[in-house]
């Protein structure tokens, strides 16, 4: 919103607030991918651990709709990352979402 203020173009603004935040849920996304390795002992060790695995699984590409949403969707994209999602559908469903969000900013501006 700040670079629309100050006189960048909508198509640019958009392309590179879009762009830096797909980034950014792709890095979290592998961060997710590599801390599994790390935590999986852990994680199967508790009941809840199991559960939370199962249900990331069973409902993860319906609770990746809430990923452009503040405080709670980076930490989605980083669960991504941790049950195995399909990387390519993530990469569509949450970046796709981060684009709508930033465009439907731009039409507010």
């Amino acid at each position: 919103m700040a670079a629309l203020k100050s006189g960048m173009s909508t198509p640019e603004a958009l392309f590179f607030a879009s762009s830096g935040n797909t980034l950014a849920i792709i890095t979290n996304y592998f961060l997710g991918y590599l801390l599994y390795e790390k935590t999986k002992t852990k994680l199967f060790a508790s009941k809840i651990g199991t559960l939370s695995y199962t249900y990331g699984h069973k409902y993860g590409y319906l609770a990746l709709l809430l990923s452009p949403l503040p405080i709670i969707g980076d930490p989605l994209t980083l669960v991504a990352g941790v049950v195995r999602l399909g990387f390519v559908w993530f990469v569509l469903i949450a970046g796709s979402l981060r684009v709508a969000r930033y465009y439907a900013l731009a039409l507010v501006v």
